[in-house]
């Protein structure tokens, strides 16, 4: 089996030298090598899902959040573990059961899954923004074209997992960037009711984002919260002094979020008014 890395190179999403730079980079943070390539602003989602279906020889599915799922098939996973392992339900069919997954690496959650239904499972890969937005709307039973938009850019996919379960836990639509210009690109085509952004990213930082969006006539008036881990008091003066509306520490908490969220999306409906 050819690693994911060569296969990457060879389809041309990546060249040599980043390549061994992500490996590099791999060897100090102890992630897998797809987060590293993720986090370095690389590579997307999408071009992830398709060579990891290309190294392991799965089929992979897109926007089935939009198919109709019975009640049974949804009842074979609880929803806490869904969210907690990003895996979907697809398909029951006698002792078969296909599963949308995100990582192929997860054997332990593949054994899981065989013990807890009895079925063979048969993986499907899906980014991980579709399985969410499939969990988001059969699960939780929040349907996003009806929820506010928030965009969430974040670099680091375990705290854009959390603050996305968070809000979508809530009813809310959420929009995920990986760096500012993606989330710039996301803000003006999309038009969140919020922003929630890192102040350190790839290719564009918190500062330069907000930056942009307050630059724009279409996305100035959206507001903007900084996410860092730099808590200080000094930190937090400068944060709301350059033009954010509020300020979130790391490590995350999910209550925090929603609550800050809440009062920003609160107090700009009165401001409207």
């Amino acid at each position: 089996m050819k690693h994911l890395g060569d296969i990457l190179v060879e389809a041309e999403i990546i060249s040599k030298k980043t390549l061994e730079r992500a490996l590099e980079r791999q060897k100090t943070e102890k992630k897998r090598l797809g987060v590293v390539l993720e986090d370095m602003g690389v590579i997307n989602e999408d071009e992830l899902t398709e060579a990891l279906s290309k190294q392991f020889n799965f089929k992979t599915i897109k926007n089935f959040a939009a198919h109709s799922y019975s009640q049974d098939l949804l009842d074979l996973l609880p929803s806490e573990f869904t969210m907690k392992k990003l895996v979907f339900p697809l398909k029951q069919k006698d002792s078969m059961l296909a599963v949308a997954i995100n990582d192929p690496f997860d054997l332990e959650t593949m054994e899981m899954l065989s013990q807890m239904t009895g079925c063979q499972i048969i993986p499907v890969l899906a980014a991980r923004k579709e399985i969410l937005e499939a969990i988001s709307v059969h699960y939780l039973k929040s349907r996003s074209a009806g929820g506010e938009a928030i965009l969430v850019a974040e670099d680091s996919l375990p705290v854009a997992t959390v603050i996305q379960m968070a809000l979508i836990k809530e009813g809310y639509k959420v929009l995920l960037a990986a760096d500012g210009l993606e989330a710039l690109k996301l803000a003006m085509t999309e038009r969140p009711k919020l922003i929630i952004t890192d102040s350190m990213m790839p290719r564009m930082d918190g500062y330069g984002l907000l930056r942009a969006i307050k630059a724009n006539p279409m996305t100035s008036e959206i507001p903007v919260i900084m996410l860092t881990s730099k808590a200080s008091t000094e930190d937090e003066q400068k944060a709301l002094e350059f033009g954010f509306s509020d300020f979130i520490p790391k490590p995350v908490q999910p209550l925090r979020v929603v609550s800050r969220v809440k009062h920003i999306l609160e107090m700009t409906k009165k401001y409207q008014r």
